[in-house]
């Protein structure tokens, strides 16, 4: 039967051409082919099992991937032994995330050989769809509430004009649950003693290494004020505005926090309310710097030079390291005499072969700018001792650093 909806991505997935309806009926090995060869699936049984489908899915791509990584032999013996599941109903504990092989012998061909991964399993998986009212209700059986998720996300329904039925990737609706969790729960943060609230589409600083950088480096005490306090400091990219509030408890008296993103300026700015520092952190629209000058300038840019694949990724990565680069030319004109510019990013593009240290240091004598200091710190993620990830080699030795520049004279 025929029919019509709205298409709605976040990430700016086109419609897919061919959709087909599907059910429990279907076994996940069909589902995986189907996905593989480019053909959507409109979910119609139970949510929850759409969810087993989706892991099902995940885990047969996860398997794909492993394989292509392994000499052709072993990835045959490998291959023998996987079950053949007739139903999507398996046991989540069973669908674990991507398994990875032994990193191969050049770091930005793993680095290319991951991302390449990383996408087609996130084209596969974005397969499976579901249905959603206008009010933002999933028409399945067993479907949670998600009306406060999606009003987040999208806005009120019919806010943008359109309050018909709409079909969405399951993928996007884990992550609607997901960021709904996050924004009510909050990131805890050591150097704030309190949690950060990150909205949707707003990347959240997770890695605690990088703010206790900003924490606890000292403040330049030559643009203090004659009480000793800080006048002010632009944030420079604030996302949720975490480095704006970590300033502003050092007692630094006025933050602009500046960024292009809508959502990341209201999710800021919601912090700071909650904070209640407000009134001395402003959040602004601005291509980088705001107009003026400032005795401290801090910015945190993506650390990658690549191509991010949605919103979200454009917090890690940047092509050409054009914020980095814009960051560095721009400084000098807005710092004040004896000012600072604070850049925190880490060497993980370095030794992936991305970027060089050189290129690092020939951008920033180019902007007529010179390091006064380098404070380094190593990460304590998970992944920096995950010998199974496919870029751990990179991990295990990066370095987060905070690099404080002053103009040349």
């Amino acid at each position: 039967m025929a029919g019509s909806a709205r298409w709605r991505s976040e990430s700016g997935i086109a419609p897919h051409k061919r959709v087909v309806v599907a059910d429990e009926q279907m076994s996940a090995d069909t589902a995986y082919r189907l996905a593989c060869e480019g053909t959507a699936m409109l979910w119609r049984g139970d949510f929850q099992n759409a969810r087993q489908m989706l892991l099902a899915m995940g885990r047969r791509a996860d398997e794909k991937a492993r394989n292509a990584r392994r000499p052709p032999k072993a990835a045959n013996a490998a291959r023998s032994k996987v079950k053949d599941d007739k139903t999507a109903n398996v046991d989540a504990k069973t669908v674990a995330a991507p398994a990875s092989a032994p990193t191969p012998a050049a770091p930005t061909e793993a680095f290319n050989l991951h991302r390449l991964a990383q996408s087609q399993r996130a084209r596969t998986l974005g397969m499976l769809l579901l249905p959603m009212a206008g009010d933002y209700t999933v028409l399945l059986r067993r479907a949670p509430d998600l009306q406060r998720a999606c009003i987040e996300a999208y806005g009120l329904p019919g806010k943008d004009g359109h309050s018909g039925d709409s079909v969405v990737a399951m993928r996007e609706i884990l992550g609607l649950i997901g960021a709904h969790e996050w924004r009510k729960k909050g990131v805890p943060v050591a150097a704030l003693g309190e949690n950060i609230h990150p909205h949707y589409g707003v990347f959240a600083p997770v890695r605690n290494e990088y703010v206790d950088l900003v924490a606890n480096v000292p403040l330049p005490k030559s643009a203090a004020d004659p009480s000793g306090a800080l006048p002010l400091a632009f944030d420079i990219g604030t996302g949720t505005g975490v480095l704006a509030a970590v300033l502003a408890k050092r007692g630094v008296a006025r933050i602009i926090a500046t960024d292009m993103d809508r959502r990341a300026i209201i999710c800021a700015n919601e912090n700071m309310r909650k904070f209640k520092i407000a009134p001395r952190v402003q959040v602004i629209e601005a291509d980088l710097f705001p107009e003026g000058q400032a005795p401290l300038i801090v910015c945190n840019p993506p650390w990658i030079p690549a191509r991010p694949s949605s919103p979200l990724e454009g917090a890690i990565y940047d092509p050409d390291s054009r914020m980095l680069r814009g960051f560095l030319a721009g400084l000098a004109a807005h710092l004040t005499a004896d000012g600072e510019g604070w850049l925190i990013i880490s060497d993980i593009a370095e030794h992936l072969g991305l970027r060089s240290r050189e290129e690092l240091l020939s951008w920033i004598a180019d902007a007529g700018l010179v390091v006064l200091e380098r404070h380094d710190v190593r990460p304590t993620h998970p992944r920096v001792s995950d010998a199974t990830d496919p870029l751990h080699a990179a991990r295990a030795a990066e370095v987060t650093s905070l690099w404080r520049l002053a103009v040349r004279s």
